[in-house]
């Protein structure tokens, strides 16, 4: 399946799985993909991502996070920058989603990080995702 923007998909994917309750979820895998659910780890929206090869085809398998076993940690997820219309934010204009109770994603040349690690290192970049 050849898909156009794979952030979307995977973000997609996530917010399916969560609605459905599902507590795995494999999806292809890219280092962009990869560091996103780093993220989405570390701060506690899923409880572990792994990778595995399935033939040719590298698989990252996500194991969501639930409260209580019934409501999904991720409430929401919104993709920002897309492919037809990029956003950027620069240094002092990154966005707190949710007063600081959600994370936004970014890609900034030191990799992709969250939008608390950016300001702190003072570097701007694209708004790849709001997480809440």
């Amino acid at each position: 399946m050849n898909v156009t923007d794979p952030i979307a998909d995977m973000l997609t994917r996530i917010r399916n799985a969560s609605a459905a309750r599902h507590k795995d979820l494999s999806m292809p895998s890219s280092r962009v993909k990869r560091e996103i659910a780093r993220i989405l780890a570390e701060e506690g929206f899923i409880e572990t991502y792994e990778t595995s090869t399935e033939g040719i085809q590298e698989m990252l398998t996500l194991r969501l996070k639930y409260v209580e076993g019934r409501t999904p940690v991720v409430t929401g997820l919104k993709r920002i920058s897309k492919p037809g219309l990029r956003v950027y934010a620069r240094k002092t204009e990154i966005p707190r989603v949710l007063g600081g109770l959600g994370l936004a994603i970014l890609s900034t040349s030191h990799g992709i990080m969250t939008g608390n690690d950016a300001r702190k290192q003072n570097l701007g970049g694209e708004v790849l995702a709001y997480v809440w």
